[in-house]
């Protein structure tokens, strides 16, 4: 006990999930080198992770989970890292991102702003650096933003590729981010995507008026299962839902907004116009 340090878990999230694993350990009785022999590291390794010295990894959190019998809990540790490296995220967004990274099908509404998982990273990165002059995030979490965006997309270029249905508010093409060539590689990507055979892109145009179905952006997922769950944010919050009461009325208004959009031809005929500066 003599080499014991004192842990100040309220001095970051890091520092909390350190003392958390210290908890759990003394908890059992165990010293550092008990549980190192369990998770399979050292026992130096267990000692920077509980003095907040080394962060913790997704791969640590997991073991974690086995050892202490937490995995799928509140108090997982796999829970409170996705806490530390998604800080800067509205809650309950990492939750949905999981669900994301499984979907079979993915149905996407926006307004404003190209979606996410379609933008480009020089597109994405301006509407980063955006939110840093308005002070809401720091550097260091613009770039996470940007990182993590481009993880997502990659998740989504697998063997089996998921169905991605996208329909966009005419907003979407017409609000200039970035200045011309960010605007013009834009719509380049958009129409990329319209020509994969797992996509479907379709704009909503402005002269659909109160036809159009949704006020906010949605996103909706069909998991392998086939059940379906919804996300939906404000500015402050994200919100997940797995009701079936409240998911189903979604998906038919989604398909609704799907019939009064511009078909895909159509859409991209649109954003191809844009692109040769074609109010």
């Amino acid at each position: 006990m003599v080499n014991r340090k004192e842990l100040r878990p309220e001095s970051s999230p890091a520092a909390a999930y350190g003392a958390q694993v210290r908890r759990s350990r003394e908890a059992r009785g165990w010293n550092q080198e008990d549980l190192a022999t369990r998770m399979g590291c050292s026992s130096q390794h267990i000692s920077a992770v509980e003095t907040a010295r080394k962060p913790p990894t997704l791969p640590f959190s997991r073991k974690a989970d086995v050892v202490f019998g937490t995995a799928g809990s509140t108090d997982s540790f796999e829970r409170e890292w996705r806490n530390i490296r998604h800080g800067s995220l509205l809650e309950g967004f990492p939750e949905y991102v999981v669900h994301e990274g499984r979907a079979v099908e993915l149905r996407l509404f926006e307004i404003g702003i190209v979606p996410s998982l379609l933008q480009t990273s020089e597109y994405a990165r301006v509407l980063a650096d955006s939110a840093v002059q308005r002070g809401a995030i720091t550097p260091e979490q613009a770039a996470e933003r940007v990182s993590f965006l481009a993880q997502r997309q990659a998740a989504l270029e697998r063997a089996r590729p998921p169905m991605v249905f996208v329909v966009m508010d005419e907003s979407c093409i017409r609000r200039p981010v970035g200045g011309s060539e960010v605007m013009d590689a834009q719509l380049e990507r958009l129409v990329a995507f319209a020509a994969h055979p797992a996509t479907m892109l379709q704009v909503a145009p402005y002269d659909i008026g109160e036809r159009r179905t949704f006020d906010l952006p949605v996103n909706l997922l069909t998991l392998p299962d086939r059940s379906v769950v919804a996300y939906a944010e404000s500015q402050a919050q994200g919100h997940l839902d797995r009701e079936t009461a409240s998911v189903l009325p979604m998906l038919t208004a989604y398909h609704q907004l799907q019939a009064e959009a511009l078909s895909q031809a159509a859409s991209v005929a649109m954003i191809r116009e844009l692109r040769k500066g074609t109010p």
